[in-house]
């Protein structure tokens, strides 16, 4: 008998709380506005049913191409992007100028070991110098990071090519944060490594896959210490490399670049507005960068986040919402290698005495949304989470605090902005970033445009009701 009570108590307590639990969710669903869940269901089936985000970006990736900063395709993607925002009647588009840096990468780049038959792939980094024509040979010495230098000295680096063979930490599940550990190797290495005397640095590619594709990226120079030629190799010839140096520690490679730094290019921002009715003054600016690096198609870094700003003010106008406040899709110009773009626009925010009243960018991938990260007051945050219920728990499922993004981030030094970063699910970001990899193909057009909706979703709310 004790033990029939004892079952019967327990089918009970859970018999109560799933009751419970179907209140709790019939009192939050209650607590919303009716009208706001209408909207955001209709942002959510316009978005993707239309899939003008994918059709824009096609286009993009298709069309025009890469868009390293300074290129013809970067201008190409400057006018166009103007054509479409002016072709959906936008209430205003226009170009605000700036010069850029101009990074020209040549001929295809050359790297081997000397003894062994097989090509490594390779690719140079971001603003780095060439070799001689005739490239460098030299032994290879391998660090397993920046602060290995010092304690190798200049007597053991000088006059040899640094290997950076730390790999991306596989085991961190946020692949933003694993990147973030490797990637001083790229934006440091070369210049660290130079005041040792090192000739060259080749780095293992930053990103995620076990592939044999090489990422790119920019690397940064120090006024005062030699430049010296900087490339990243594909995982497997990385690997490759470890495995000779094992079987011989003074194995020598041969690597031949032919970039090239020219003079600075002029170039633009994009902007689309679509004017508020009830404060104007107030803007809400959402944006993407449309320069990507000189391989693949820039389609997730950052096409994808260009055609979902875009797209935020066509849905507004598609579903006749009216903003209270003004909102700006912007096209930053020079976020790979310079940042020129987003400082340009904090500038002008500044000089013209411009009211932002908060900035978010999306460029982190076309991938399956998950969330924001907001910089901003913890009552705003909080308000922001209130609003949750709003999403289906498949797209945006929280709000964490700290994001914004390279481009917006100057509004927030310049002008105390709070900020917002779209947070996508970044398991394929990093096998992608940076590499031919990141073409129009890799993009899932359903994943894209819930990401579309996402933003809309939230900027529609932060429009109605303010922070």
């Amino acid at each position: 008998m004790k033990k029939t009570k004892f079952y019967f108590s327990k089918k009970l307590f859970f018999t109560c709380l799933f009751i419970f639990s179907l209140i709790s969710i019939n009192a939050q669903t209650n607590e919303l506005n009716k009208e706001d869940a209408i909207v955001i269901k209709e942002i959510y089936d316009e978005s993707l049913t239309s899939r003008d985000t994918y059709k824009l970006l096609d286009h993009l990736c298709n069309n025009i191409g890469h868009r390293l900063s300074g290129s013809a395709g970067a201008s190409k993607a400057v006018e166009w992007t103007e054509m479409i925002m002016n072709s959906y009647g936008f209430d205003k588009t226009y170009k605000q100028d700036l010069f850029v840096p101009n990074w020209k990468r040549g001929d295809k780049e050359e790297a081997r070991i000397i003894g062994q038959n097989d090509e490594l792939r390779v690719l140079a980094l971001g603003m780095s110098v060439s070799t001689p024509k005739k490239g460098i040979s030299a032994k290879v010495i391998e660090v397993k990071g920046v602060e290995d230098l010092e304690i190798l000295g200049k007597e053991k680096i000088k006059g040899k090519i640094v290997f950076f063979n730390r790999p991306t930490d596989q085991r961190l599940i946020s692949t933003g944060s694993a990147y973030g550990g490797a990637v001083d190797q790229r934006t440091a290495g070369p210049a660290e490594a130079a005041k040792y005397g090192a000739v060259a640095v080749v780095i293992r590619s930053i990103g995620t896959a076990f592939d044999d594709v090489p990422h790119t990226g920019v690397t940064r120079y120090v006024e005062g210490i030699k430049k010296i030629p900087a490339a990243a190799l594909g995982v497997i010839s990385a690997d490759l490399l470890t495995q000779a140096l094992k079987n011989n520690p003074n194995v020598k490679l041969f690597i031949k670049m032919n970039c090239e730094t020219l003079q600075d290019a002029p170039s633009h921002n994009v902007v689309g507005e679509l004017i508020g009715n009830e404060f104007p003054n107030e803007i809400i600016t959402i944006g993407g960068h449309l320069d990507s690096w000189d391989v693949g198609q820039g389609a997730h870094d950052d096409g994808a986040g260009c055609m979902q700003s875009i797209q935020v003010l066509r849905l507004f106008q598609k579903l006749g919402i009216k903003p209270k406040r003004t909102i700006r899709a912007v096209m930053f110009m020079n976020e790979e290698n310079g940042t020129r773009g987003g400082l340009k626009y904090a500038e002008l925010a500044k000089k013209n005495n411009e009211n932002h009243l908060i900035a978010l960018e999306s460029d982190a991938g076309a991938f399956t949304p998950r969330g924001f990260g907001v910089t901003a007051e913890a009552s705003t945050i909080k308000k922001f989470r209130t609003w949750l219920p709003y999403f289906d728990r498949n797209t945006i499922s929280y709000f964490k605090k700290g994001g914004g993004g390279v481009d917006i981030n100057p509004l927030n030094r310049l002008l105390g902005t709070p900020t917002i970063g779209f947070i996508p699910d970044s398991q394929r970001m990093f096998d992608i970033h940076h590499s031919d990899n990141d073409s129009f193909d890799s993009v899932h057009p359903r994943e894209l445009e819930l990401g579309t909706a996402s933003i809309a979703s939230l900027i529609y709310l932060i429009d109605k009701y303010g922070l």
